[in-house]
């Protein structure tokens, strides 16, 4: 889902650009590997935008990445009501830490990882599930940028070892990125062992972010997306349940062994 009046503006531009270039639909097409009908079905909002579309024009008219980037802001602006102050609270971050008791938080999933997690949505479409993968590896951008937020993720052994025979090839992949990941000064990893068997956490999926002006914002997962809450009262209870969490995690070699150890297993 993209904002409509930015993906109108990506069309005007897109067209625009080609003209520009003195290209018909049909010669444009051949240079990015589209029939002219797919360029104009595009051109004239019949057909969805497509990364790999505008990213080819983006590469024959020489734009310097324009219309992708657009693109990006297209989607997250298209994001619903209540994830949107979220990211920008992500986005500005100077501190994150998240938990999650099922799953490998999204900033550090793999590509395949994150895919056949939005898959198990059956009511989503393939084209969907693309664009949500998508959106979701260029959420990870934060972690790469100039000064990077600090990133400390608690995550469940359980959740390492949640695994069919069809899947081990992709946990082995994900347990290496996230080894991976803990070679980056300004992120570490922290694993709950199997042995600790209840605790606050387990209640839900939580992120907090900490921005400039030394504030924090909590982000609460739920099954019909999540809420944002910034009130202080708020706050410092998922910052105690964080602590809580934080407190029955393994330090960091030990957590580095630890998953070494469920990929040594799988082998």
């Amino acid at each position: 889902m993209e904002s409509a009046p930015t993906a109108e503006l990506i069309r005007a531009q897109l067209r625009r650009l080609r003209l520009k270039a003195e290209l018909s639909q049909e010669e444009f097409g051949k240079l990015v590997h589209f029939s002219g009908s797919q360029v104009s079905a595009v051109e004239l909002g019949q057909r969805p935008l497509d990364r790999f579309f505008l990213k080819r024009a983006d590469e024959v008219l020489d734009t310097g990445g324009l219309l992708l980037a657009l693109l990006k802001m297209a989607e997250r602006d298209g994001q619903p009501s209540w994830l949107r102050p979220w990211l920008d609270a992500e986005r500005d971050a100077q501190q994150l830490w998240c938990y999650h008791p099922t799953l490998i938080p999204g900033l550090l999933q793999t590509e395949n990882y994150a895919r056949v997690v939005i898959r198990a949505d059956d009511m989503l479409s393939d084209d969907e599930v693309e664009r949500r993968v998508a959106v979701r590896l260029d959420r990870q951008a934060v972690l790469s940028r100039p000064q990077p937020p600090k990133l400390v993720a608690v995550i469940e052994e359980a959740a390492l070892r949640r695994a069919d025979e069809s899947f081990r090839g992709l946990m082995t992949q994900q347990i290496a990125h996230l080894i991976q990941c803990t070679e980056r000064p300004h992120i570490s990893v922290h694993l709950i062992p199997s042995d600790v068997s209840t605790h606050v956490g387990l209640a839900g999926p939580f992120t907090l972010a900490r921005g400039d002006d030394g504030g924090w914002v909590a982000h609460l997962e739920n099954q019909l997306g999540g809420t944002t809450v910034d009130k202080d009262e708020d706050v410092a209870i998922v910052v105690g349940r964080w602590e809580s969490v934080r407190s029955e995690a393994l330090p960091r070699r030990q957590s580095i062994e630890l998953m070494k150890e469920v990929m040594t297993s799988w082998s």
